[in-house]
C-alpha cells in the first residue's frame, strides 16, 4: 500500500538558516555529499550548521537499489585527488567528527576501498583531531578491500543492512548473510577503540519480529552502534512507503536495543545513519 498523506510526527519544522557557505565550499571544492544525492530530510539543518557526510567516488552506483535517490548511471573514473580536497573541506569547516561515504563501485577492481583509506590518511594528517567514520558498501565482500579500510584505522566503519531479509529485493545486488560477514569482519579487524555501525529503515513491510531479529543479528556481529529511522520514498519512482511508523515504536526499539548491548542507540522517524553521528562516540 502506498500511503500518500504523511502524520504529523513527519511534517518536519525547519528552518533553511544559511546554507551559502557549505554549499560554496562544496562547489569551490568539486565534492559531492550524500545529503544532496539521497534528497535527505535533515539537510538544511546540517549544511546550516556546517556539517555535511561526504560522498567520495563520484554519485553514480552500478547497482539498482529501488529505495534509494542515488544515480544509476555508468560511474566516472576513480578521483585521486579527492581525499585530499575531502580533507581540506574537513579542516576549513573544523570538523571534530566526520563522516565519509560513497555509492556502490562494483566496476572497481577493490570497490574504492583504496580511495577510502586515502581519504582516512589526507584526512588524518590535515586534522589529526577529528573522529573518522566510513559508512562503506558491501565490496562484494572482498577480504582484501575490508582489510584495507580497516587498515587506515578509522575510528567507526559502518554498514547499514537496510532492511530485513524477506525484503532484500528491495536492494539489488545486495545480500543479507553478507552484509553481516561485513560488520563481523570489520569488528574484527578494527583497532583498539574501533567501532561498527549499522542503520536499518523502517516503513518498508516488515513486521516488528523481524526487526528484532536484525537487531539480534547485528550485536551477534559484534555491531556497537545502530540507526533506526523512517523510510521516505524520494519520488513515486521509488519503492513506496508501506507505512508510517508510530514514533512510540522508535522508542520501545531502542530501549530494546540497548538491553541487546548495543553502546549507542538513535532511533526515530527523521533518524538517519549519519544525523547527529557525533553523538555515538
Amino acid at each position: 500500500m502506498n500511503i500518500q498523506r504523511k502524520p504529523e510526527w513527519l511534517r518536519k519544522k525547519v528552518n533553511p538558516g544559511d546554507q551559502s557557505g557549505m554549499r560554496g565550499l562544496l562547489g569551490e571544492l568539486r565534492l559531492n555529499t550524500v545529503c544532496e544525492q539521497a534528497l535527505c530530510p535533515n539537510i538544511s539543518e546540517c549544511f546550516s550548521c556546517g556539517q555535511a557526510t561526504f560522498l567520495i567516488l563520484g554519485k553514480s552506483c552500478t547497482r539498482l537499489c529501488s529505495f534509494c535517490n542515488v544515480e544509476k548511471v555508468v560511474p566516472l573514473p576513480v578521483d585521486s585527488d579527492e581525499p585530499l580536497r575531502v580533507a581540506e573541506a574537513v579542516a576549513r569547516l573544523k570538523l571534530a567528527h566526520v563522516v565519509v561515504t560513497s555509492p556502490t563501485r562494483d566496476d572497481l577492481p577493490d570497490g574504492g576501498a583504496g580511495i577510502y583509506a586515502a581519504t582516512v590518511a589526507a584526512v588524518r594528517r590535515s586534522s589529526p583531531a577529528t573522529r573518522i567514520e566510513l559508512l562503506i558498501p558491501d565490496f562484494q565482500g572482498m577480504k582484501a578491500s575490508l582489510e584495507a579500510v580497516a587498515a587506515s584505522a578509522p575510528d567507526i566503519i559502518a554498514h547499514n543492512v537496510e532492511t530485513v531479509p524477506r525484503l532484500y529485493h528491495i536492494r539489488s545486488g545486495a545480500d543479507y548473510r553478507r552484509s553481516l560477514d561485513v560488520l563481523q569482519s570489520c569488528a574484527a579487524l578494527a583497532p583498539p577503540g574501533g567501532r561498527t555501525k549499522s542503520g536499518i529503515m523502517l516503513g518498508m513491510g516488515e513486521t516488528e519480529d523481524e526487526v528484532m531479529e536484525v537487531l539480534t543479528d547485528l550485536r551477534g556481529a559484534g555491531c556497537a552502534y545502530l540507526s533506526i529511522g523512517q523510510y521516505l520514498a524520494p519520488s513515486r519512482r521509488h519503492y513506496p512507503v508501506q507505512e508510517y511508523v508510530l514514533p512510540e515504536l522508535f522508542v520501545s526499539l531502542r530501549l530494546a536495543a540497548l538491553e541487546m548491548g548495543f553502546s549507542h542507540v538513535e532511533s526515530g522517524p527523521y533518524v538517519r545513519s549519519s544525523y547527529h553521528a557525533e553523538k555515538y562516540v
